[in-house]
């Protein structure tokens, strides 16, 4: 990878329960918690031997099926797209979480063994118990608030080609290192996105090869580095940034375990924005320049500006659905699109 010289500024000292979670997503920018979950046994198993770690999390192996995603040695652990873009370039499987955590096992120090991870697996319902072990206990109104998903992510050496999530993240490493490659939001064009369909897991990924960069083609990316910054995480820091961000994420060793919550402040109710992006493709993507321009200044005003502006010269009776959303106005407003849509 070309070289990035901003690095992700390090808070030291950091606690769970005292972490100022809100400031820290309301700043808009990420950074490093450095050791923060030093005192997880995971960690300390982890730190003792890859074997010591997988017979730790063996124990908590829920014996539901878990989501695996494996690819050939020949992709190098970078999960992304075939090189046609119609198909991905790894398998989508489903087993026993102490079956995959045997591979992984069996594949240390192989170098022709396959790229496996186990990825966002919720911990509550396939990993009873683990929680209580591995889980940090926040304590800011934020996430009290507003509780996480919290997910566990397994394997080996493997890249997440960059991608953005739609939630606020802390992301904990707990065996291994892993390094974060981050992007403001602002650089999407210069990240060359793949197809919205498929996708890896959900999220379109970026088509650049970071390794080895094709500036001709990708010419863009350039711009995209002069803004980057990269995260090196060592077992115990996480990693909190904000929603949209984009970021690569490569497990370091050979084997890596990662935890992370993700949590979103927008009551359950609201729906999400990217169902608003794809009906914007079928709605406004293909009108003339001018139309676009005008609805452009519409949502500015509707939606992108003060939230009040749209109905502060009315009778607070007559604002209807420029008044703030609740969960009834929700639902009627979700009735009128469904009804729209389905003409």
């Amino acid at each position: 990878m070309p070289a990035i010289t901003r690095r992700t500024r390090v808070i030291e000292g950091a606690h769970a329960s005292s972490l100022p979670v809100a400031d820290l997503i309301a700043d808009g920018r990420p950074a490093i918690l450095r050791g923060i979950a030093r005192d997880v046994p995971l960690v300390a198993a982890g730190l003792e031997g890859a074997e010591s770690a997988i017979a730790w999390l063996k124990q908590f192996d829920g014996g539901r099926p878990v989501t695996a995603y494996v690819g050939d040695p020949a992709i190098g652990g970078r999960f992304g797209y075939a090189e046609d873009c119609t198909a991905l370039n790894f398998a989508r499987e489903r087993g026993s979480l102490s079956g995959y955590l045997d591979q992984l096992l069996a594949g240390l120090g192989d170098p022709n063994a396959p790229a496996i991870y186990i990825g966002s697996t919720d911990i509550d319902q396939y990993m009873p118990g683990l929680r209580a072990q591995a889980a940090l206990p926040f304590g800011d109104p934020q996430l009290v608030e507003n509780p996480p998903l919290v997910s566990i992510w397994i394997g080996n050496r493997t890249t997440a080609s960059a991608h953005y999530d739609m939630s606020n993240n802390i992301a904990v490493t707990l065996v291994g290192h892993r390094r974060f490659t981050l992007f403001p939001p602002d650089q999407v064009a210069n990240l060359y996105p793949g197809p919205l369909d498929p996708t890896p897991a959900g999220q379109v990924v970026s088509m650049v090869d970071f390794d080895a960069p094709d500036l001709a083609r990708h010419h863009g990316f350039a711009e995209a580095l002069a803004a980057a910054e990269v995260a090196e995480m060592e077992p115990g820091d996480a990693l909190i940034y904000p929603a949209l961000w984009w970021h690569q994420v490569e497990a370091l060793d050979p084997f890596n375990a990662m935890i992370n919550y993700w949590w979103n402040t927008s009551p359950g109710f609201i729906d999400t924005p990217q169902t608003t992006l794809l009906h914007a493709l079928l709605s406004l993507r293909d009108r003339p320049e001018h139309e676009k321009k005008g609805w452009k200044a519409l949502f500015d005003y509707y939606v992108f500006g003060d939230p009040t502006r749209a109905g502060a010269h009315l009778p607070e009776h007559a604002r209807g659905n420029l008044a703030p959303i609740d969960e009834t106005k929700a639902r009627r407003l979700r009735a009128q699109l469904l009804n729209r849509l389905n003409r």
